[in-house]
């Protein structure tokens, strides 16, 4: 059975133990001191990502691309029956109106991906103007009834592996989240010809880990992966994450890379997520998101947008 998966990066994290409890406890500190400053910046922007993205839509392009099963058909006689059933790769290509919001009946009121399917593989399913109705209705609903009612219309697409709320990962690195992590200095690299600090991170306890379903089976799972910030400001650029666990003797692992940007209204944006669904190191699904340009609206009941230029690419160096 294909697994459907849910990365969901806890907006209230319970506190840790600070870092010198954790030493007396036999535990390397969780921040080494010369990255507080860093992680002080990434926290700021992960707090006014939470304010802020709950204003905001998008539309999203879903591309995925999965390795199914060989066709149940098999040829009983001639030459062909002997020749072993390849795997098939299916596509889809999936457009939704996105935004995030609240689930208002939860104790944590964590943040969660909505969406509203607007086109399968070229085929429009609604127009944008019904998709963003009833988006604003989801966004309203109290409890977790609309958010899964969404999933499922999601999933009624053809789509396997589904992975959401990668693009949230930010969230994670709050203050109370960072208390929960250990982090590891790694050599510098470059994005896009510009120098970038590269930050080796761990959760240490699975409370804000990556919510995985497996049928009607489901567990948390602790997230590590890698935090990559500019040099010159400490602004957080791109978060890889990654999450491993074991399934009747199969090992599973996913892995993703969320790609950030500076929105118009200053605050950080999901621009891309790529996400691998691996089964014993083979590839079976590769999710490629795309997010146009976020845009404002108002707080009514029925969206209203300000249309938001492309932001503008940062100089080197700032």
């Amino acid at each position: 059975m294909r697994a459907w998966l849910v990365a969901v990066p806890a907006v209230w994290l319970a506190a840790s133990p600070a870092p010198l409890a954790q030493a007396a406890a036999g535990r390397p500190p969780a921040m080494p001191a010369p990255l507080a400053p860093v992680l002080a910046r990434v926290a700021e922007e992960a707090a006014v990502f939470q304010q802020s993205i709950v204003k905001a839509l998008s539309q999203e392009t879903l591309e995925q691309h999965s390795w199914m099963p060989p066709s149940r058909f098999k040829p009983r006689t001639g030459q062909s029956a002997a020749v072993a059933p390849k795997p098939r790769l299916q596509t889809r290509v999936i457009v939704s109106e996105y935004s995030v919001g609240a689930l208002t009946d939860s104790e944590s009121r964590d943040l969660v991906e909505f969406r509203q399917v607007v086109s399968v593989d070229g085929k429009t399913i609604r127009s944008q103007a019904t998709a963003r109705h009833a988006l604003s209705l989801g966004l309203q609903s109290p409890d977790a009834r609309e958010r899964k009612r969404m999933l499922e219309d999601f999933a009624r697409n053809g789509l396997v592996d589904i992975a959401t709320d990668y693009g949230l990962i930010l969230l994670a690195f709050g203050k109370r989240g960072i208390d929960d992590m250990q982090f590891r200095e790694e050599p510098e690299r470059q994005i896009a010809g510009e120098p970038v600090r590269s930050i080796a991170w761990k959760q240490m306890t699975a409370a804000g880990g990556e919510l995985q379903f497996h049928g009607r089976q489901s567990a948390r799972i602790p997230l590590a992966g890698r935090l990559l910030v500019r040099k010159s400001d400490s602004l957080p650029l791109t978060i890889e994450v990654w999450a491993e666990s074991a399934d009747n003797r199969q090992k599973i692992r996913d892995e993703a890379t969320v790609s950030y940007r500076m929105s118009e209204h200053g605050f950080l944006t999901p621009a891309w997520v790529v996400h691998r669904h691996l089964v014993n190191g083979a590839v079976l699904t590769e999710n490629h998101y795309r997010y146009e340009p976020f845009k404002l609206f108002s707080a009514d009941a029925e969206i209203q947008f300000t249309e938001l230029p492309d932001p503008p690419i940062p100089p080197a160096g700032k």
